[in-house]
């Protein structure tokens, strides 16, 4: 069995609607305007809380995230929050300064602060895009030159994801300095690639080699390839040829571990199939891209233990059908993908809305559902900041 079946449920019957979206849209940003304090920010999930200090301020499952989807709606004119973002980001920092959302964590890399999804590094590149200024930039660009190294090969807390945030702040400014930041840090990722063409991380105690988007292969070629040039082709080829080794086919599908030495099992951005599709479309061969893509589509929605988010539920196995829309051409895998975003609207009506974070929350949602309405897929801070 490619995938575990009783974690998915049968896709909703409600045809897309793009007026139905548009509104839901303006529905998810009014209610985190509603839910939203001025000094305790958003309420946290039990699961986006584990092991962390409420308030949440990073961008995976805190403020620091909602504070880049809802400027992003903002900025494509769908919906536009009445919260005061500047304001908002500096009660974070504050926040931030009295307890840091990992403080209870261990077995952290030796650079936590530096991280882009759970760490400062993060939150530092939400307030400079709400508003922008020189004390933001020049703590950010020390965080993103101190991760250089990081034990933690990956987005979620090493080079890796400074990479990408060093490659926006390079594209909003057009500053030579963070060139070369984002230059400097792609190319200690690549020095610490393994002879095969993996990437050894080492994390909460473990020592692991995988191919997720989070944790690690495709995840570190999409921050680094942007920055090697006339290499890139190269090292893309290479990862290909890699997740053609991994991949794992039944029946004209295909899915793939979240580990090297494990089984597949799961069907979702942060492992298995959703992610590879999504981190991989733009070179992954086309057949496997499809064998992919059908058995996320065969599977169906992740069911309501795993939810409507961009994370590890329906919105971020939908950015897998808008890829291969893309890849393809045909309108097909678009019709498919925006059943998705129906469906992950549904599951928020059933649950009801209040899931304040970007990865696993509503406004996660809410950028999928705008990217389905556009008819293209720009994973948010992977491919989208």
């Amino acid at each position: 069995m490619l995938f575990e079946p009783e974690l998915h449920e049968p896709l909703t019957e409600e045809a897309w609607d793009v007026d139905r979206a548009r509104d839901a849209l303006r529905v998810i940003v009014a209610d985190a305007d509603r839910a939203f304090d001025p000094v305790g920010l958003w309420p946290a999930a039990e699961w986006d809380s584990w092991q962390s200090t409420p308030p949440l301020k990073n961008v995976y499952v805190g403020a620091a995230g909602v504070f880049l989807a809802l400027d992003q709606l903002r900025r494509r004119g769908l919906a536009d929050t009445e919260i005061d973002l500047v304001a908002a980001t500096r009660r974070a920092f504050d926040a931030w300064h009295q307890h840091p959302d990992f403080e209870q964590w261990t077995d952290l890399p030796s650079r936590p602060e530096s991280a882009l999804l759970t760490g400062r590094s993060g939150l530092l590149l939400a307030a400079w895009r709400v508003e922008p200024s020189p004390d933001l930039a020049e703590e950010l660009l020390t965080r993103v030159r101190e991760n250089v190294g990081n034990e933690a090969v990956e987005i979620m807390w090493g080079a890796p994801g400074t990479v990408l945030a060093a490659r926006a702040m390079h594209e909003w400014t057009g500053d030579e300095r963070w060139n070369d930041a984002w230059t400097e840090s792609a190319e200690s990722v690549l020095a610490m690639r393994d002879e095969d063409g993996m990437w050894t991380n080492r994390l909460y105690g473990e020592t692991f080699r995988s191919l997720t988007p989070p944790h690690g292969l495709v995840g570190n070629v999409a921050a680094i390839a942007p920055a090697l040039g006339e290499r890139r082709q190269a090292l893309e080829r290479e990862t290909n040829d890699l997740l053609a080794g991994f991949a794992v086919h039944e029946d004209g599908l295909a899915n793939w571990p979240h580990r090297e030495g494990a089984e597949p099992s799961r069907l979702q951005w942060c492992a298995g199939a959703p992610g590879i599709v999504v981190a991989a479309a733009s070179y992954l061969d086309e057949e496997l891209l499809l064998a992919g893509a059908e058995l996320i589509w065969q599977a169906g929605p992740p069911g309501m233990e795993k939810g409507s988010g961009i994370c590890h539920g329906t919105a971020g196995n939908g950015h897998a059908l808008l890829k291969a829309f893309e890849r393809t051409g045909d309108e097909l895998w678009l019709d498919r993908a925006r059943r998705f975003a129906a469906h992950a609207l549904e599951q928020i009506e059933r649950r009801g809305t209040g899931r304040y974070s970007l990865f696993t929350g509503d406004v996660g949602v809410a950028l999928f559902v705008a990217d389905c309405i556009a008819g293209r897929s720009a994973f948010p801070v992977i491919e989208s900041l």
